[in-house]
């Protein structure tokens, strides 16, 4: 209503259209990750197993946070994944990767840093996500991968849906997650994906 007034000066246009653009981005996401839950929990989405370069993977995770991290002024880089080739749905774990980089960003503050470290045996191959943001209340760590959970002090747009989702692509692949975070420290993902069945 507020755009449609012909008298609205220009500024306060664009800083009204920012705040719908913002929206309409929440929106677009979360209806994008209820539908892709469903889709998993009804057993219609297929995840195929197929080589994936560990190093692209990390890019197309990297791709959507460039914008949020360098607003915040955080460093977001990748090592050891050169080389490595991971058996897995390249789609599906590309979206669990960036869900769980999304929380990295969203509770790091700014000029703070966020580094994947990428390791590979024979028995599996381990993506460490650590970042030095505000870390975890030791209550939440046990059900932060339950969907619908907000810890204590949720994000700003938090709904609680996006570690679950990723635990629930990463768990469907025979993968494993856990979670160890100090408050006010940071917090550290450790992802295994299985080469044989242990």
């Amino acid at each position: 209503d507020l755009l449609r007034d012909p008298q609205l000066p220009a500024d306060k246009r664009e800083e009204f259209l920012g705040v719908i653009r913002r929206q309409l981005e929440r929106i677009q996401w979360l209806t994008s990750t209820l539908l892709k839950m469903a889709q998993l929990d009804a057993g219609v989405a297929v995840l195929k197993s197929e080589p994936v370069e560990l190093s692209r993977l990390m890019s197309e995770a990297f791709a959507p946070l460039l914008v949020p991290a360098e607003i915040k002024r955080q460093q977001l880089t990748a090592a050891g994944c050169e080389g490595i080739t991971l058996a897995c749905d390249r789609r599906w774990t590309a979206e669990a990767l960036v869900n769980i980089l999304k929380n990295c960003v969203e509770h790091t503050g700014e000029d703070g840093w966020i580094q994947v470290q990428c390791r590979d045996n024979p028995i599996f191959t381990e993506l460490v996500i650590t970042d030095n943001g505000e870390g975890i209340d030791k209550a939440d760590l046990p059900h932060i991968f339950q969907r619908f959970y907000r810890g204590k002090q949720p994000g700003e747009d938090s709904v609680g849906i996006g570690l679950a989702m990723a635990h629930a692509v990463i768990t469907r692949q025979g993968g494993t997650i856990s979670v160890a975070s100090d408050k006010g420290k940071g917090t550290c993902f450790t992802i295994r994906f299985y080469k044989m069945v242990v």
